[in-house]
């Protein structure tokens, strides 16, 4: 007889870190590459965005499971795109009042977090399947990875973009600076540059796998 308890299945470190490296939502699932392209001229921005997304992420997350099974499936998504706003307007906000400066530098896209499909997927694919505690742990995962990969990109623009690191000079004045790195194409080259080195990781990692099997079953 079949068991008419579903079992959670139990929280990993793996729930966590998965969002962080297997399922990176910019390098591996290539989504929200609208605010990491156009935010990304200098670190500092890219940390606010990133911050910015991870915290509604995480709080819509766990506002979701939470009232899974009180929501209607037929209105799912309208109720999704109105819990992750609540938390977009809060956000807004606090920005707004904590840094005018950064505030204006992201500028129509802190609004558009309402419409980031990384938010709304997880919601939809994550959120609204499991207990919040996991919900939770999974969306900061995706969230830090979020975060990790426009530090990546924003860091290597201001760099060379700039000659600077969060505003500290690095260089010295005698540095010219690679100007298109500052601007919307310097994005395109940046993050190509990231998804081809990933992409050669994980061959590399694939061939040494390969290869061991091939080892182990030559000597076996």
């Amino acid at each position: 007889m079949a068991d008419l308890h579903h079992k959670p299945t139990p929280i990993t470190m793996d729930t966590f870190l998965r969002g962080i490296w297997k399922e990176n939502p910019v390098f591996v699932m290539l989504l929200g590459l609208c605010p990491a392209l156009a935010v990304t001229n200098t670190t500092m921005n890219a940390i606010g965005m990133g911050l910015a997304t991870l915290f509604v992420l995480v709080c819509s997350s766990a506002l979701v499971s939470l009232l899974r099974s009180v929501i209607p499936k037929q209105v799912r998504i309208a109720s999704y795109i109105v819990i992750i706003a609540t938390f977009v307007t809060i956000v807004d906000y606090a920005i707004h009042a904590i840094s005018l400066e950064l505030y204006n530098a992201l500028g129509a896209f802190i609004q558009l977090i309402v419409a980031n499909c990384v938010i709304l997927g997880r919601a939809e694919s994550y959120a609204s399947k499991n207990r919040v505690t996991k919900s939770v742990v999974n969306a900061f995962g995706i969230g830090i990875g979020f975060t990790f990969a426009l530090l990546c990109l924003g860091t290597v623009r201001e760099v060379l973009g700039s000659g600077t690191i969060l505003g500290y000079s690095l260089f010295g004045e005698s540095f010219q600076p690679w100007v298109v790195m500052v601007l919307p194409p310097g994005g395109f080259f940046v993050i190509g540059a990231w998804l081809l080195l990933f992409s050669w990781l994980k061959e590399r990692k694939q061939r040494k796998i390969l290869k061991q099997e091939e080892t182990a079953r030559a000597t076996g």
